[in-house]
């Protein structure tokens, strides 16, 4: 029989895996689950990849393409305000990848991130693959999920803490943290030598005039941020996988070595249409972004006739609902909600601890198919839950 390992055996078993699967079964399923855009590829990109077929099929280096490298540099100067050089950049199969080889590269066994709880799904296992210690600070929803610095303090170990992960604005939350807490948090860093790895996969994705800002930006940030950025998000590129790092220079040189370890490099078609992506006007994201808020505009204030509490999100595409008066476990409440009404959500004891009580409704996905499914949700509060 084959040996499985502790460290595969300890990994969290994720209920939206079981969703999908079920969803595959079921085509008649309702999904307000996904986390990636509905959209099509933009078409001057479909064009593009016609062009680059017989043009891609080689290695690029590690690092990732220069042409590739320079454009994110200029877009980094020009829309984030935080100034790089190619040699800080590593360009990976989407910004997860940047983010397990920049933990690999930052942190020993036994060391210690500190980690936003409840947040994305992936943070708390990438870091327990390298047998990292995760402590975690609360986002409460009586502080719209922003982080409280004062708390965070609480949680470092001068000795072994070695990193802070932000994300901004956040997954499940919807939360887009301000600057006078961006500058709280790097005077933590700098305090007590801390990293912070900042990922900032949906900055686009930003209503009610609210502007995100990058850590990396900040004065003296430079050489202890850690940028994650990705174009699955911005353009609607999910299955091309294509992210980056922009990191400080020999931390770059370390992700670039264990990239060649990894997967030596990302996906050189998807690096070369990422070149014609960053030259797009930002309509294309524009226009996303409009109809998501569309979307928003209808599914919060329906949540919340419904008795799910939902603050309204600045950014991302998810509403974060508080359904801890009607059940205590969101896991039961997902599957229930799919048995009985066909409609699948996550549950938030996926996003940590901090989650239970409350449920991630997406609204990446069509307007016709968010008012079904809140029908059906109606149906199911009222009939299971009163």
């Amino acid at each position: 029989m084959v040996h499985i390992s502790e460290r595969e055996e300890q990994l969290p078993d994720l209920v939206i895996e079981r969703l999908l699967e079920l969803m595959t079964d079921h085509p008649e399923v309702l999904s307000l689950g996904p986390g990636e855009p509905d959209f099509s590829l933009p078409k001057p990109l479909v064009s593009e990849i016609k062009k680059l077929a017989n043009q891609s099929n080689h290695y690029s280096t590690p690092g990732g393409l220069l042409e590739l490298r320079e454009a994110i540099c200029k877009k980094l100067k020009k829309e984030n305000d935080i100034k790089a050089n190619p040699e800080n950049v590593v360009v990976t199969s989407g910004s997860q990848e940047a983010l397990l080889l920049a933990t690999a590269t930052t942190l020993d066994v036994s060391e210690e991130i500190l980690l936003p709880n409840p947040s994305y799904m992936a943070y708390l296992p990438t870091v327990e693959i390298f047998n990292a210690v995760p402590k975690f600070f609360q986002l409460r929803e009586e502080n719209a999920f922003e982080p409280n610095p004062d708390e965070i303090k609480k949680q470092i170990n001068e000795r072994k803490t070695k990193v802070l992960l932000i994300n901004s604005p956040a997954n499940p939350t919807g939360n887009v943290i301000r600057k006078k807490v961006l500058e709280e948090l790097a005077d933590l860093a700098v305090e007590y030598d801390l990293a912070i790895f900042s990922d900032e996969a949906y900055e686009y994705i930003l209503y009610d005039d609210v502007k995100h800002i990058s850590i990396g930006s900040l004065n003296g940030m430079s050489d202890r941020v850690f940028t994650f950025q990705t174009m699955s998000k911005s353009y609607a590129m999910c299955g091309f996988r294509l992210g980056y790092v922009a990191a400080p220079e020999q931390a770059a040189k370390g992700i670039k070595k264990m990239h060649v370890e990894a997967s030596i490099c990302a996906p050189t078609i998807s690096q070369k249409l990422a070149v014609k992506a960053l030259q797009l006007p930002k309509k294309y994201v524009h226009g996303m972004v409009k109809e998501y808020q569309q979307r928003r505009d209808v599914i919060v204030p329906r949540l919340n006739e419904l008795g799910l509490m939902t603050p309204v999100p600045k950014g991302a595409f998810y509403a974060f609902s508080n359904i801890s008066h009607i059940s205590k476990n969101s896991k039961k409440f997902a599957f229930d909600l799919l048995k009985k009404q066909k409609v699948a959500a996550v549950p938030g004891i996926d996003f940590g601890s901090a989650g239970e009580g409350y449920m991630r409704f997406s609204f990446a996905t069509k307007l016709s198919i968010i008012e079904k499914a809140l029908n059906r949700l109606e149906k199911f509060i009222s009939q299971t839950h009163r």
